[in-house]
């Protein structure tokens, strides 16, 4: 079973969506390295994918798809947070999460969004 980190950034009501050239669009994150812990892996990603740094990110969930187990996490954006693709990151965008529904991405994406994103924090 593979791991990954998954951060649903959340502003107002929006969720910010990454996605690598010619790919789907997905939640930031990513493969937590030997070593690392779950959070360590959501902190390391999110700044890899997406510049943001310092932020308090909540562990939300434990989320398992296709053989893949995501440990969810959500952090709250601030308006003067200023996401930027990075890296192996082509673009960064926002949308309501009802939108996900319409977006080319991924089942696992579609599905945390929908089942986490509502939540309070």
């Amino acid at each position: 079973m593979k791991e990954r980190a998954t951060v649903i950034c959340k502003r107002d009501d929006e969720i910010l969506y990454v996605r690598k050239p010619k790919s789907k669009w997905a939640l930031p994150g990513g493969k937590i390295e030997a070593g690392e812990t779950p959070a360590q892996a959501a902190v390391r990603e999110l700044y890899e994918e997406t510049g943001l740094v310092g932020l308090d990110l909540v562990y939300l969930a434990e989320y398992e798809k296709e053989k893949i187990v995501h440990y969810v996490f959500v952090a709250l954006i601030s308006a003067s947070d200023k996401p930027s693709p990075q890296n192996e990151i082509a673009a960064c965008k926002w949308l309501t999460f009802k939108k996900v529904m319409g977006l080319n991405a991924s089942a696992a994406t579609k599905s945390i969004v929908t089942s986490f994103a509502t939540q309070a924090i």
